[in-house]
Parts: C-alpha cells; sequence; structure tokens
C-alpha cells in the first residue's frame, strides 16, 4: 500500500434547498454560531458556515451550487444517506436537544428512547430532512 489519506474532516458540507431557512434554523433555532452567510457576490457561492467543535465546521450550501460545483446533476436527496450524530452528557440532555429542535421547526422521526445497545437517542429532520441523531452513549461521551 502507498501513502494512506490522513483523516482531517475540516468542514461537513450539507445540500440545502432554501439557504435561509436552513441558515433560521441552525443559528437561531439551534444557536450554532456562524458569521452568518458568505459569498452572496457569486452566482453559486453563498453558503453558511457554522462552528460545531475544535476544528470542524458544518456548511450549508445550496444543492444547486453543490450540482454546479461538482458536475453532478441534482437528484432526489434520501435522509437515510448520511446521519449526523450528536453525542450528549445525559439523557436528560438528548431529552432537551430534541425538544429545542422540535421548537425550531424540526420534525421527530423517533422519539428519544433506551437503545438495544444501552444508550439512549433520538432522530429529528432539518428543514431538508437531514437526519440528526441526537445520543447519549455512555462508551463515548463527549469531552466538554
Amino acid at each position: 500500500m502507498g501513502p494512506r489519506m490522513k483523516a482531517r474532516i475540516s468542514v461537513i458540507t450539507i445540500g440545502v434547498d432554501d439557504l435561509e431557512r436552513s441558515f433560521r434554523f441552525y443559528c437561531d433555532g439551534l444557536g450554532f454560531k456562524t458569521e452568518g452567510i458568505v459569498g452572496e457576490k457569486f452566482e453559486y457561492g453563498s453558503v453558511a458556515f457554522f462552528d460545531l467543535q475544535a476544528g470542524l465546521k458544518l456548511a450549508i450550501w445550496p444543492r444547486k451550487s453543490i450540482s454546479h460545483d461538482s458536475g453532478l446533476p441534482l437528484s432526489s436527496p434520501s435522509p437515510t444517506e448520511l446521519t449526523m450524530g450528536h453525542n450528549v452528557s445525559s439523557k436528560a440532555e438528548v431529552d432537551a436537544v430534541m425538544e429545542q429542535a422540535k421548537k425550531a421547526g424540526a420534525v421527530i422521526v423517533k422519539p428519544a428512547q433506551d437503545t438495544f445497545w444501552g444508550g439512549y437517542a433520538g432522530y429529528f429532520q432539518d428543514p431538508d430532512n437531514h437526519l440528526w441523531e441526537i445520543v447519549w452513549n455512555p462508551q463515548m461521551l463527549p469531552q466538554d
């Protein structure tokens, strides 16, 4: 085997259909820190970046812009192609985040409940149907 790619994920970009709506969901609804929508002077450049944890950002970018930039045609999105896992420190925190997401306009697709593997988790979808799992995993507690 030759050289290996180093795992240096710094941005997770998700495609959205309505940038302003998604911006309000993540900024106002979930309270993610951001400097706002940038790149508006470019035809396919409008994007927003949100701080997640040290060295990691979430970007929301219109699906048509991703299509244009990558050269791939737009296709129907599927919420089961990717999940975002958000680990928290307790069952109560799972419930609190799920409630915050619901108030922000998320659709709860699976209410939080005990899992078969000993944790506690639930799923919601953002305004563009991206699937988020909010999870308390006693084996993977966050390093706050």
